[in-house]
């Protein structure tokens, strides 16, 4: 479904990713780990089109989507949901909901994703008329995911969402995500929560100081010797 070939990337004349490759299946739940500054977001952004390559190629469904601008790339089913969430905070939940169905001209399937979300995050069906700015961290996680699916993705890319959550949160929204893949979407997950993040995806790319280090199976990668020593601390 996606493919990344050789990808370089930056901002400006700052280099962060060098000739990054990596692959996803359709329904696969993947996993891009590694520190702070390893180039994980960047690679997102590069992905979505909100930074072009220097170098490099990357393919979504067959279709070369290097040149694409990103509504472009999200009107073709890849949604991604940024580390800062970028809510609107004072509009109510079930708006923010509306804003993400904006490429949908189909009230009916808006309706329909809309129960599904809710469905998904109960939470958030509970508060739907509340303010975005008003909810809890681990809300408005809920929230960034259930507007990304919004737009009924094929791919959904999620950014760091443990980020700043207190560990029962962190569960939950990570049960929100397994729910999701066992609902058919393939999944592209940032995560630093290396140790959570093995137990539910099916593989994993270790990506350090902007190259891709150690790659495979997620059960496999919790018993290499450097995954256990640098992101477990085993």
């Amino acid at each position: 479904m996606l493919k990344i070939q050789d990808i370089n990337a930056g901002y400006g004349f700052l280099q962060v990713l060098w000739d990054v490759v990596f692959e996803i299946s359709e329904g696969e739940f993947v996993a891009l780990l590694g520190p702070n500054g390893a180039g994980k977001s960047t690679t997102l952004r590069t992905i979505v089109g909100l930074i072009k390559p220097m170098k490099g190629e990357i393919t979504f469904k067959d279709t070369q989507i290097t040149p694409l601008t990103t509504h472009e790339i999200v009107n073709m089913g890849l949604s991604y949901v940024s580390e800062s969430l970028n809510l609107f905070v004072n509009m109510s939940v079930y708006e923010n909901l509306l804003l993400g169905a904006y490429t949908i001209k189909d009230v009916k399937i808006v309706d329909e994703t809309i129960d599904f979300v809710f469905n998904l995050f109960p939470q958030l069906a509970e508060r739907k008329k509340q303010l975005a700015g008003t909810l809890s961290g681990g809300e408005r996680k809920m929230l960034a995911i259930a507007r990304g699916m919004m737009s009924k993705p094929d791919l959904i890319m999620v950014d760091e969402p443990s980020l700043g959550l207190a560990p029962n949160l962190v569960e939950n929204v990570f049960e929100a995500l397994e729910r999701l893949h066992e609902g058919g979407i393939t999944i592209l997950l940032v995560e630093q929560n290396v140790t959570l993040t093995l137990e539910i995806t099916d593989r994993a790319y270790v990506i350090e100081q902007g190259k891709i280090v150690l790659s495979g199976k997620s059960s496999n990668l919790k018993k290499n010797d450097h995954v256990k020593s640098v992101y477990l601390g085993i």
